[in-house]
């Protein structure tokens, strides 16, 4: 068991913060296989600030499992602190976001570019900290490049600005998500700090998460593009981390999460959008499956649920399930 704060995690697997991947119906098919907590897409602490109707939308929680962390970003110390305030409001816990690469974030000196910045770092932490009144988490990275490895540094100044758990992934700004996650790093923080410490990077399989909590002696794992088209792994990991079974998942469960899945998007965002959305998802659950480039291209062009349902029918139906 993981606490966070005055949080209770019945178990130590968190779903990673992935921008337009972890939406409602995403969170709650993986809430299905009994995780400790999932954490939402990140939200733009100046958009909520403005009242931007579509980042409010991000914060929809209906019917979902609890706890449920929100993760914020920015840079502007006073739109941390409004959004943390609205934010800890329907949140269990908030998270900060300091590892999120992409250049449209970095360049407004948000996300990972703030590993720049230790005093900013700082500063950010204990904004949210002293403004929310629920636990706040914060999310880095190895650090910016490699003549900046700061996560031991980071870490500290964040433990000391009265965060409650610091997630870091293994990888810095610079590597993006290509190459090998450093583990090692993980272990150096966890050394190096008296909060829960919480791994991320290359968690592919149950093996791999047991492989990190052996390594780094971490307190939890935080999986993300490994549950892209498998959530299921979220399960696999917790019954392998408690008794060495791996459950294989058959084509008939596939079917029936992937159709839970298209009626969940479809009840959020509409017909139109949710199908839309639902290709990228269908396109990670059918990988490595046979023919699955050419079901892929014909769904690509399908607009209605119906005819992508009953095209997957027929192609699972191919398969003789």
């Amino acid at each position: 068991m993981l606490k966070i704060g005055n949080v209770e995690l019945k178990n130590n697997i968190i779903l990673a913060p992935m921008a337009g991947i972890t939406d409602l119906p995403f969170r709650t098919i993986c809430e299905k296989y009994n995780l400790g907590l999932v954490v939402t897409e990140m939200v733009s602490s100046k958009a909520l600030m403005y009242n931007d109707e579509k980042t409010k939308r991000l914060l929809n929680m209906e019917g979902e499992k609890r706890p449920i962390s929100v993760q914020i970003f920015g840079s502007d110390i006073e739109a941390m602190k409004y959004a943390s305030e609205y934010v800890s409001k329907i949140a269990d816990i908030i998270d900060i976001n300091m590892g999120c690469p992409a250049p449209k974030v970095v360049k407004n000196g948000d996300g990972s570019k703030l590993l720049l910045d230790l005093e900013k770092v700082e500063k950010i932490t204990k904004t949210v900290v002293d403004s929310s009144s629920v636990p706040v988490t914060v999310k880095i990275r190895k650090g910016w490049d490699n003549e900046h490895i700061v996560a031991v540094e980071a870490a500290k100044i964040i433990e000391k600005a009265g965060a409650s758990a610091i997630t870091i992934h293994g990888r810095t700004r610079s590597e993006f998500y290509l190459g090998k996650a450093d583990w090692n790093i993980i272990k150096k923080v966890k050394e190096n700090v008296n909060i829960p410490v919480i791994g991320n990077g290359d968690i592919k399989t149950p093996q791999d998460a047991k492989a990190m909590l052996e390594l780094t002696k971490c307190d939890g794992i935080m999986v993300g593009r490994g549950t892209l088209g498998n959530p299921w792994i979220l399960e696999q990991i917790r019954t392998y981390l408690e008794n060495g079974e791996i459950r294989q998942v058959s084509n008939e469960e596939k079917i029936k999460i992937i159709f839970e899945h298209i009626d969940l998007e479809v009840k959020e965002k509409g017909e139109n959008v949710g199908i839309k959305e639902m290709r990228k998802h269908i396109c990670y659950y059918l990988k490595g499956m046979p023919m699955a480039s050419e079901i892929r291209n014909k769904i690509n062009k399908l607009e209605s649920k119906k005819e992508v349902k009953d095209t997957l029918t027929e192609y699972f139906k191919s398969l003789n399930i």
